[in-house]
């Protein structure tokens, strides 16, 4: 028996009721493009190894084609396991040792990496555990002028100038999704706009929280950390960032194709059948 308050208890057969129980932000709608269960969890696993293993140390990372393995909002609500996926990776007649190696090393050493993070600090989620290599050169450009400033609210609403931003975040809005390619570049786009990177990181956090299926997870926190510094290194100084890794459209549309990103966003968002206001 789930006991949600002292008056209302739902029964776990009873998914509907337990959900309406629950204090939870409904403004946030449901989102079809993931399906729960473990069931559900294998099907991607088999589709990714069939379709997406053979090439996969070699393949430039594509989000319009859809060949990452879509597995961490299944890997966060313990649907599926590590073990399991490591050792039917390891196992399949698909993709050569470099292939697997190279999904290995992201499920295995960067997922326990993140982890190690989280559990050994204690206020991982705060601006002021971050490097302090990172958090002193970007207090030294906390000043710098912003060509643009977006609220909150905009960045909400992905009513940016850049289309490519929007486009991600419309994808995060819609889907609870966002290829690790443009997690990147959104996280650094916030960081640019904000009027403080202490604000910057409360934003990203707050977005990341709200919207991603896998968004309270070791791996999305140690994620948007990555923007402001942690486990990397100084770059070249540059206004707002200091020395902190920057990343611009030009690079993105190095690494992309980022027109066929926004058209399968615009699929993916037309298929969850929710309006855009």
């Amino acid at each position: 028996m789930f006991v949600c308050d002292e008056t209302v208890k739902a029964t776990l057969s009873d998914p509907e009721a337990l959900l309406a129980a629950l204090d939870i932000d409904r403004s946030v709608p449901r989102v079809v493009r993931f399906k729960g269960g473990p069931s559900e969890a294998g099907k991607r696993l088999t589709r990714f190894l069939r379709q997406s293993l053979d090439g996969y140390a070699a393949r430039d990372p594509e989000p319009h084609t859809r060949d990452s393995s879509e597995l961490g909002p299944y890997l966060h609500f313990g649907q599926i396991g590590i073990v399991e996926i490591a050792d039917k990776v390891d196992s399949a007649s698909s993709g050569s040792d470099e292939d697997k190696e190279a999904f290995l090393e992201e499920l295995i050493v960067r997922r326990e990496l993140a982890r190690n993070y989280t559990w050994f600090t204690e206020d991982y989620d705060r601006f002021a555990e971050l490097p302090d290599w990172a958090t002193t050169t970007l207090a030294e450009h906390r000043d710098d002028e912003r060509e643009k400033r977006y609220t909150r609210d905009e960045l909400d609403e992905a009513t940016t100038d850049d289309p490519y931003w929007n486009a991600a975040m419309r994808e995060m809005k819609h889907t609870g999704y966002m290829h690790n390619a443009l997690r990147m570049y959104w996280g650094k786009k916030v960081l640019e706009w904000s009027n403080t990177p202490e604000y910057a990181f409360r934003t990203l956090l707050w977005l990341n929280d709200r919207y991603f299926i896998d968004g309270r997870d070791p791996s999305s926190y140690a994620n948007c950390a990555w923007v402001f510094g942690l486990h990397d290194r100084p770059w070249t100084e540059r206004e707002i960032f200091g020395t902190v890794r920057y990343m611009n459209a030009r690079g993105l549309e190095r690494k992309i194709d980022v027109e066929g990103y926004m058209r399968l966003v615009d699929e993916l968002v037309a298929a969850e059948g929710i309006g855009e206001g």
